[in-house]
């Protein structure tokens, strides 16, 4: 009888970690097909019912996203830029327009807070819970 329950102790354990497994369903970030633009897409439910919220309330005074540009080795510019730009609901996408086009040959640094979780099930088990929250980051060139 305890050699059956200890299988069943086992099995229940090893289904709950492998249920929470490094699946991350982080949003993507990415430009769109004509480089104009940069989408964040893959958004869970609860984000973008958060962003639209957020969005429908003031449109003009959100900022779901900010977008540096990143001095190259062979640049004379030191510091990152920021790009000036407004944010779009498109679906279930969120686009970012900067003012003035993205230059080619250039990288840029994208930092988004949407669809961050502060905690979840396997950063529990490996004791990598962080005090604050991290923005999801990506560097993209043009």
């Amino acid at each position: 009888m305890f050699k059956s329950v200890k299988c069943l102790i086992y099995v229940v354990v090893a289904l709950n970690l492998g249920s929470c497994s490094n699946n991350s369903n982080a949003p993507v970030i990415k430009f769109s097909a004509d480089s104009s633009s940069i989408v964040i897409k893959n958004i869970d439910e609860a984000s973008l019912f958060q962003v639209k919220n957020a969005y429908h309330t003031n449109p003009d005074s959100v900022n779901f996203i900010s977008v540096l540009l990143t001095p190259n080795e062979t640049d004379s510019l030191q510091n990152e830029e920021y790009i000036a730009g407004h944010t779009k609901l498109q679906g279930d996408s969120v686009l970012f327009v900067p003012e003035e086009p993205f230059l080619a040959g250039k990288s840029y640094l994208v930092e988004s807070y949407i669809g961050v979780k502060f905690a979840d099930g396997g950063k529990l088990l490996k004791g990598t819970i962080k005090h604050n929250l991290e923005p999801q980051q990506q560097v993209l060139k043009r």
